[in-house]
């Protein structure tokens, strides 16, 4: 089996809940999940940060930040989809990495991971840089117009976040 399988699997056994099952998998691929987010070839790196948010691995946030400064797009693409799957139930994880994502949001040269850091902020909560950050990019005529559209609805979801506060 490969981390991709053994990371599929996991994300089956949280789906259905079955936290024991999906405690021993994660034991089981630890290992091989840290040597795969430091190997030399992107595509096995953007399994590995892949992987994090489908083992459910709270405990490799750290992993996840280094993901979310690789060289690679598709390795920030993958860090950034395991930390919006791990922050859906609190928003700790994005509140912790916001400057990051405020970074990526603004001045990445890939416009997938510049809309997949702004739907992480989605997940966080309400801070008036972030709205601010996002308004502005919603409202910014020469940004990419599906970021701009994201950037407007998930703004609209904060704000409405906020003022329900």
């Amino acid at each position: 089996m490969t981390l991709a399988e053994a990371a599929a699997q996991a994300d089956g056994l949280a789906q259905e809940g079955r936290e024991r099952e999906l405690a021993e998998l994660r034991r089981a691929w630890e290992d091989e999940l840290e040597a795969e987010a430091r190997n030399s070839d992107y595509r096995q790196r953007a399994v590995a940060y892949r992987a994090v948010g489908q083992f459910r691995f709270r405990q490799k946030m750290e992993l996840l930040r280094r993901g979310l400064e690789d060289e690679s797009p598709a390795c920030r693409g993958s860090a950034l989809v395991s930390l919006e799957l791990l922050s859906r139930d609190a928003p700790g994880a994005i509140n912790a990495a916001r400057p990051l994502l405020h970074r990526l949001v603004s001045a990445d040269g890939n416009q997938a991971v510049r809309r997949l850091a702004v739907v992480c902020l989605r997940n966080g909560s309400p801070s008036r840089d972030t709205l601010v950050l996002l308004n502005g990019l919603a409202d910014d005529d020469e940004a990419d117009r599906e970021l701009r559209d994201v950037s407007r609805k998930v703004g609209a979801a904060l704000k409405k976040k906020a003022d329900t506060r």
